[in-house]
Protein backbone atom coordinates (compact mmCIF):
# COMPACT_ATOMS: atom_id res chain seq x y z
CA UNK A 1 0.00 0.00 0.00
CA UNK A 2 1.59 3.53 -1.03
CA UNK A 3 2.72 5.42 2.11
CA UNK A 4 2.89 8.89 0.99
CA UNK A 5 3.49 9.97 4.69
CA UNK A 6 6.61 7.89 4.79
CA UNK A 7 7.52 9.56 1.29
CA UNK A 8 7.38 12.95 3.25
CA UNK A 9 9.18 11.74 5.95
CA UNK A 10 11.99 9.83 4.52
CA UNK A 11 13.10 13.10 2.49
CA UNK A 12 13.04 15.37 5.90
CA UNK A 13 14.84 12.36 8.53
CA UNK A 14 15.92 9.23 8.60
CA UNK A 15 13.51 7.02 9.84
CA UNK A 16 14.23 4.23 12.29
CA UNK A 17 12.40 1.38 11.33
CA UNK A 18 11.80 -2.37 12.72
CA UNK A 19 12.06 -5.26 9.82
CA UNK A 20 8.23 -5.69 10.50
CA UNK A 21 7.21 -2.11 9.69
CA UNK A 22 9.87 -2.52 6.46
CA UNK A 23 8.35 -5.08 5.15
CA UNK A 24 4.85 -3.22 5.61
CA UNK A 25 6.56 -0.44 3.18
CA UNK A 26 5.63 0.33 -0.91
CA UNK A 27 8.61 -0.07 -2.84
CA UNK A 28 9.16 3.77 -3.13
CA UNK A 29 9.33 4.00 0.56
CA UNK A 30 11.93 1.72 0.74
CA UNK A 31 14.11 2.93 -1.58
CA UNK A 32 13.56 6.73 0.12
CA UNK A 33 14.68 5.47 3.27
CA UNK A 34 17.72 2.95 1.53
CA UNK A 35 19.02 5.53 -0.43
CA UNK A 36 18.80 8.01 2.76
CA UNK A 37 17.13 10.53 0.43
CA UNK A 38 17.30 13.14 3.50
CA UNK A 39 20.36 13.94 2.61
CA UNK A 40 19.88 14.30 -1.20
CA UNK A 41 18.98 17.91 -0.52
CA UNK A 42 22.41 19.44 -0.45
CA UNK A 43 22.89 17.63 -3.80
CA UNK A 44 19.45 19.63 -4.93
CA UNK A 45 20.81 22.48 -3.42
CA UNK A 46 24.06 22.33 -5.93
CA UNK A 47 21.83 21.24 -9.11
CA UNK A 48 19.19 24.05 -7.96
CA UNK A 49 22.47 26.63 -8.46
CA UNK A 50 23.34 25.29 -11.33
CA UNK A 51 19.86 26.06 -12.98
CA UNK A 52 19.27 29.47 -10.89
CA UNK A 53 22.96 30.85 -12.58
CA UNK A 54 21.90 29.84 -16.00
CA UNK A 55 18.83 31.77 -15.41
CA UNK A 56 20.37 34.42 -14.43
CA UNK A 57 22.58 34.34 -17.49
CA UNK A 58 19.15 34.46 -19.43
CA UNK A 59 20.56 30.57 -21.07
CA UNK A 60 18.37 28.65 -18.80
CA UNK A 61 16.98 25.19 -20.13
CA UNK A 62 14.48 23.61 -18.30
CA UNK A 63 14.64 20.42 -20.11
CA UNK A 64 18.22 20.04 -19.99
CA UNK A 65 17.87 21.15 -15.93
CA UNK A 66 15.43 18.60 -15.31
CA UNK A 67 17.71 15.76 -16.88
CA UNK A 68 20.69 16.84 -14.94
CA UNK A 69 19.13 17.39 -11.56
CA UNK A 70 17.59 13.75 -11.91
CA UNK A 71 20.88 12.54 -12.75
CA UNK A 72 22.79 13.94 -9.98
CA UNK A 73 20.23 12.84 -7.40
CA UNK A 74 19.66 9.28 -8.82
CA UNK A 75 23.95 9.72 -8.37
CA UNK A 76 24.08 10.25 -5.20
CA UNK A 77 21.11 8.25 -4.04
CA UNK A 78 23.25 5.66 -6.18
CA UNK A 79 26.26 6.59 -3.96
CA UNK A 80 24.87 5.92 -0.67
CA UNK A 81 23.56 2.55 -1.09
CA UNK A 82 27.33 1.72 -2.90
CA UNK A 83 28.08 2.94 0.54
CA UNK A 84 26.71 0.57 2.79
CA UNK A 85 26.89 -2.21 0.04
CA UNK A 86 30.67 -1.50 0.17
CA UNK A 87 30.88 -1.09 4.36
CA UNK A 88 28.92 -4.61 4.50
CA UNK A 89 31.29 -5.95 2.25
CA UNK A 90 34.51 -5.20 4.41
CA UNK A 91 32.95 -5.93 7.24
CA UNK A 92 32.54 -2.30 8.69
CA UNK A 93 29.53 -1.64 9.92
CA UNK A 94 29.17 -5.07 12.04
CA UNK A 95 28.81 -5.02 15.93
CA UNK A 96 26.33 -2.08 16.13
CA UNK A 97 28.93 -0.02 14.52
CA UNK A 98 28.01 4.09 13.95
CA UNK A 99 26.49 3.85 10.67
CA UNK A 100 24.23 1.06 11.89
CA UNK A 101 22.59 3.13 14.89
CA UNK A 102 21.69 6.81 13.06
CA UNK A 103 19.42 4.96 10.60
CA UNK A 104 18.78 1.48 9.43
CA UNK A 105 21.24 -0.16 7.11
CA UNK A 106 19.57 -2.55 4.73
CA UNK A 107 22.01 -5.38 4.93
CA UNK A 108 22.95 -5.02 8.39
CA UNK A 109 19.79 -4.83 9.43
CA UNK A 110 18.71 -7.56 7.72
CA UNK A 111 16.00 -5.30 5.41
CA UNK A 112 17.47 -6.19 2.19
CA UNK A 113 19.35 -9.80 0.57
CA UNK A 114 22.71 -9.24 -0.82
CA UNK A 115 20.37 -9.71 -4.74
CA UNK A 116 18.14 -6.93 -3.11
CA UNK A 117 20.81 -4.39 -2.58
CA UNK A 118 22.52 -5.28 -5.57
CA UNK A 119 18.98 -5.07 -7.58
CA UNK A 120 18.93 -1.31 -6.22
CA UNK A 121 22.16 -0.38 -6.67
CA UNK A 122 21.72 -1.63 -10.68
CA UNK A 123 18.53 -0.09 -11.10
CA UNK A 124 18.84 3.58 -9.81
CA UNK A 125 22.85 3.19 -10.98
CA UNK A 126 21.21 2.95 -14.49
CA UNK A 127 18.70 5.12 -14.46
CA UNK A 128 21.47 7.94 -13.49
CA UNK A 129 23.34 6.53 -16.29
CA UNK A 130 20.91 7.30 -18.67
CA UNK A 131 20.16 10.89 -17.80
CA UNK A 132 24.12 11.05 -17.83
CA UNK A 133 24.42 9.79 -21.23
CA UNK A 134 21.34 12.01 -22.72
CA UNK A 135 23.43 14.99 -21.49
CA UNK A 136 26.39 13.69 -23.52
CA UNK A 137 24.14 13.22 -26.90
CA UNK A 138 22.76 16.44 -26.60
CA UNK A 139 25.55 18.56 -25.51
CA UNK A 140 28.74 17.05 -26.30
CA UNK A 141 31.80 14.95 -25.62
CA UNK A 142 32.96 17.45 -22.37
CA UNK A 143 29.58 15.93 -20.77
CA UNK A 144 31.32 12.00 -20.79
CA UNK A 145 34.56 13.77 -18.98
CA UNK A 146 32.06 14.90 -16.37
CA UNK A 147 29.75 11.86 -16.57
CA UNK A 148 33.35 9.78 -16.52
CA UNK A 149 34.22 12.36 -13.16
CA UNK A 150 30.73 11.67 -11.53
CA UNK A 151 30.84 7.87 -11.76
CA UNK A 152 33.94 7.80 -10.41
CA UNK A 153 33.59 9.66 -6.83
CA UNK A 154 30.68 7.35 -6.94
CA UNK A 155 32.16 3.80 -7.02
CA UNK A 156 35.44 4.89 -4.96
CA UNK A 157 34.46 7.15 -2.86
CA UNK A 158 33.89 4.90 0.03
CA UNK A 159 36.87 3.39 -0.81
CA UNK A 160 39.64 4.26 -1.12
CA UNK A 161 39.17 7.63 -0.94
CA UNK A 162 37.48 7.47 2.27
CA UNK A 163 40.17 5.21 3.67
CA UNK A 164 43.08 7.99 2.79
CA UNK A 165 42.25 10.91 3.83
CA UNK A 166 40.49 12.04 0.37
CA UNK A 167 36.47 12.06 1.05
CA UNK A 168 36.43 15.11 2.37
CA UNK A 169 38.33 16.91 -0.56
CA UNK A 170 36.07 14.55 -3.29
CA UNK A 171 32.82 16.38 -1.18
CA UNK A 172 34.17 19.73 -1.69
CA UNK A 173 34.71 19.19 -5.58
CA UNK A 174 31.91 16.97 -6.19
CA UNK A 175 29.17 19.45 -4.53
CA UNK A 176 31.02 22.50 -5.61
CA UNK A 177 32.60 22.94 -9.18
CA UNK A 178 31.84 19.27 -10.62
CA UNK A 179 27.68 19.66 -9.63
CA UNK A 180 27.43 23.61 -9.74
CA UNK A 181 30.04 24.50 -12.29
CA UNK A 182 29.52 21.47 -14.31
CA UNK A 183 25.90 21.44 -14.33
CA UNK A 184 26.23 25.13 -15.59
CA UNK A 185 27.84 24.34 -18.54
CA UNK A 186 25.46 21.41 -19.08
CA UNK A 187 22.49 23.41 -19.24
CA UNK A 188 24.07 26.37 -21.10
CA UNK A 189 26.92 24.97 -23.56
CA UNK A 190 29.48 27.36 -21.47
CA UNK A 191 32.21 28.02 -18.74
CA UNK A 192 32.27 31.09 -16.49
CA UNK A 193 34.68 31.48 -13.41
CA UNK A 194 32.25 33.19 -11.56
CA UNK A 195 29.89 30.04 -11.38
CA UNK A 196 32.80 28.33 -9.52
CA UNK A 197 33.31 30.76 -7.11
CA UNK A 198 29.54 30.62 -6.59
CA UNK A 199 29.47 26.98 -5.99
CA UNK A 200 31.80 27.02 -3.01
CA UNK A 201 29.38 28.34 -0.39
CA UNK A 202 27.25 25.35 -0.71
CA UNK A 203 30.05 23.07 -1.40
CA UNK A 204 31.84 24.34 2.16
CA UNK A 205 28.53 23.97 3.81
CA UNK A 206 28.01 20.28 2.55
CA UNK A 207 31.80 19.36 3.30
CA UNK A 208 31.14 20.89 6.97
CA UNK A 209 28.46 18.41 7.19
CA UNK A 210 30.27 15.14 6.08
CA UNK A 211 33.13 16.55 8.14
CA UNK A 212 31.30 16.85 11.18
CA UNK A 213 29.74 13.21 10.95
CA UNK A 214 33.15 11.96 10.51
CA UNK A 215 34.06 13.54 13.78
CA UNK A 216 31.26 11.91 15.74
CA UNK A 217 32.60 8.59 14.74
CA UNK A 218 36.43 9.57 14.99
CA UNK A 219 36.97 6.71 17.41
CA UNK A 220 34.93 4.29 15.48
CA UNK A 221 36.60 4.67 12.29
CA UNK A 222 40.01 4.68 13.85
CA UNK A 223 39.32 1.38 15.31
CA UNK A 224 38.39 -0.11 12.04
CA UNK A 225 41.27 1.50 10.39
CA UNK A 226 39.25 3.94 8.44
CA UNK A 227 41.78 7.10 8.04
CA UNK A 228 39.07 9.99 7.31
CA UNK A 229 40.69 13.44 7.70
CA UNK A 230 39.48 13.91 11.11
CA UNK A 231 41.35 10.87 12.25
CA UNK A 232 44.37 11.95 10.32
CA UNK A 233 44.20 15.14 12.48
CA UNK A 234 42.46 14.43 15.62
CA UNK A 235 39.29 15.45 17.71
CA UNK A 236 40.40 19.06 18.66
CA UNK A 237 41.92 19.90 14.97
CA UNK A 238 38.87 18.18 13.05
CA UNK A 239 36.59 20.84 14.89
CA UNK A 240 38.74 23.78 14.28
CA UNK A 241 39.07 22.93 10.34
CA UNK A 242 35.12 22.46 10.22
CA UNK A 243 34.60 25.87 11.75
CA UNK A 244 37.03 27.48 9.46
CA UNK A 245 34.85 25.38 6.64
CA UNK A 246 31.53 27.03 7.67
CA UNK A 247 32.82 30.16 8.32
CA UNK A 248 34.65 30.19 5.26
CA UNK A 249 31.19 29.57 3.14
CA UNK A 250 29.90 33.35 4.64
CA UNK A 251 33.45 35.18 3.64
CA UNK A 252 33.05 33.66 0.30
CA UNK A 253 29.61 35.20 -0.16
CA UNK A 254 30.96 38.49 1.30
CA UNK A 255 33.70 38.69 -0.95
CA UNK A 256 31.10 37.38 -4.57
CA UNK A 257 29.27 40.38 -3.62
CA UNK A 258 32.27 42.57 -2.75
CA UNK A 259 33.85 42.02 -5.96
CA UNK A 260 30.28 42.93 -7.69
CA UNK A 261 30.26 39.27 -9.37
CA UNK A 262 26.34 39.49 -7.18
CA UNK A 263 24.67 41.94 -5.41
CA UNK A 264 23.50 42.13 -2.12
CA UNK A 265 20.30 39.77 -1.71
CA UNK A 266 22.63 37.58 -1.88
CA UNK A 267 23.48 38.44 1.51
CA UNK A 268 20.31 36.79 2.50
CA UNK A 269 22.12 33.84 3.36
CA UNK A 270 23.09 35.61 6.91
CA UNK A 271 19.74 34.85 8.41
CA UNK A 272 21.38 31.18 8.54
CA UNK A 273 23.59 33.25 10.90
CA UNK A 274 21.71 32.36 14.20
CA UNK A 275 22.48 28.31 13.26
CA UNK A 276 26.13 29.26 12.54
CA UNK A 277 26.24 30.72 16.33
CA UNK A 278 25.11 27.31 17.34
CA UNK A 279 27.36 25.43 15.48
CA UNK A 280 30.04 27.85 16.49
CA UNK A 281 29.07 27.03 20.09
CA UNK A 282 28.89 23.12 19.68
CA UNK A 283 32.09 22.49 17.84
CA UNK A 284 34.38 24.05 20.64
CA UNK A 285 33.04 21.82 22.93
CA UNK A 286 34.32 18.07 22.74
CA UNK A 287 31.73 15.99 21.92
CA UNK A 288 29.60 14.58 25.05
CA UNK A 289 29.46 11.04 26.03
CA UNK A 290 26.02 10.77 25.90
CA UNK A 291 23.21 12.82 24.62
CA UNK A 292 22.38 16.01 26.79
CA UNK A 293 19.22 16.30 28.27
CA UNK A 294 16.49 17.42 25.93
CA UNK A 295 18.53 16.46 22.58
CA UNK A 296 15.71 14.38 20.41
CA UNK A 297 16.39 10.29 21.11
CA UNK A 298 16.22 9.44 17.11
CA UNK A 299 19.46 12.00 16.49
CA UNK A 300 21.88 10.57 18.52
CA UNK A 301 24.59 9.21 17.93
CA UNK A 302 25.04 12.33 15.66
CA UNK A 303 26.22 15.21 17.19
CA UNK A 304 28.30 17.61 15.31
CA UNK A 305 26.85 16.35 11.55
CA UNK A 306 23.13 16.75 12.74
CA UNK A 307 23.71 20.86 14.24
CA UNK A 308 25.85 20.92 10.87
CA UNK A 309 23.18 19.42 8.95
CA UNK A 310 20.37 21.78 9.99
CA UNK A 311 23.01 24.79 9.28
CA UNK A 312 23.72 23.41 5.79
CA UNK A 313 20.26 22.79 5.19
CA UNK A 314 19.54 26.81 5.54
CA UNK A 315 22.29 28.14 4.05
CA UNK A 316 21.36 26.19 1.68
CA UNK A 317 17.89 27.56 1.28
CA UNK A 318 18.91 31.18 1.82
CA UNK A 319 21.77 30.91 -0.69
CA UNK A 320 19.93 29.70 -3.55
CA UNK A 321 16.84 32.60 -2.53
CA UNK A 322 19.85 35.39 -2.71
CA UNK A 323 20.61 34.16 -5.92
CA UNK A 324 17.45 34.25 -7.69
CA UNK A 325 16.37 37.54 -5.75
CA UNK A 326 19.63 38.91 -7.53
CA UNK A 327 18.81 37.42 -10.91
CA UNK A 328 15.46 39.37 -10.55
CA UNK A 329 17.22 42.13 -9.97
CA UNK A 330 19.67 41.97 -12.20
CA UNK A 331 17.60 40.93 -15.05
CA UNK A 332 14.78 43.71 -14.39
CA UNK A 333 17.70 46.58 -14.37
CA UNK A 334 19.27 45.21 -17.86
Amino acid sequence: MVNIAMWAKAVRVIPRISAEEWQALDVISRWLIATRSAVLVMTFVSAALAGLLAWRDGLFDFGGWLVLTVGLLLAHATNNLVNDLTDHWKGVDRDNYFRAQYGPQPLEHGLLTLSQMLVYIAVTGALALVAGLALVFWRGEPVLWLLLAGAFFVLFYTWPLKYVGLGELAVLVVWGPLMVGGGYYVVTGQVDGRVLWASLPVALTATTVLFAKHIDKLEADRKKNIHTLPVILGETNARRVALVLCTAAYAVTLGLVLAGAFGWPLLVTLGAASWYRLVFQVFRQPRPATPPEGFPPNVWPLWYSAFAFQHTRRFGVLYLAGVLLDGIFTRWMA
